[in-house]
């Protein structure tokens, strides 16, 4: 059974950084794709940014430019460096994979972490 789990939430000033990290475990044989999620209060969970095994990286607009996706693949760690934090950065972040467990898998599996609250305010 693989399990997501993150790290590197907590609570920074406006204008400040934080590197998420989630760490995967478990049967993994290749990641297809993966991506981090957000949810604030009251709000619906939203992509944040997404990248392939390709390297192809998608973001949602209002992070383009300050958010980064990475990926440690011999770690099976996935990264999202957040820059220049806003108030409305702040939220529930939760990473997503989607892998196949086995060599001889003929589709893909998903997983999700269990979140890590960040917080930016002053």
């Amino acid at each position: 059974q693989v399990q997501l789990v993150e790290s590197g939430g907590g609570l920074v000033q406006p204008g400040g950084s934080l590197r998420l990290s989630c760490a995967a475990s478990g049967s993994i044989f290749s990641i297809n794709a993966m991506g981090w999620y957000r949810q604030a209060p009251g709000k619906e969970r939203e992509l944040v940014a997404a990248a392939t095994s390709g390297g192809s990286t998608v973001y949602t607009d209002s992070v383009k430019g300050r958010f980064t996706i990475s990926r440690d693949v011999a770690k099976n760690t996935l990264f999202l460096q957040m820059n220049s934090l806003k108030p409305e950065d702040t939220a529930v972040y939760y990473c997503q994979i989607r892998y196949r467990p086995y060599f001889y898998s003929t589709g893909y599996l998903e997983v999700w972490g269990q979140g890590t609250l960040v917080t930016v305010s002053s």
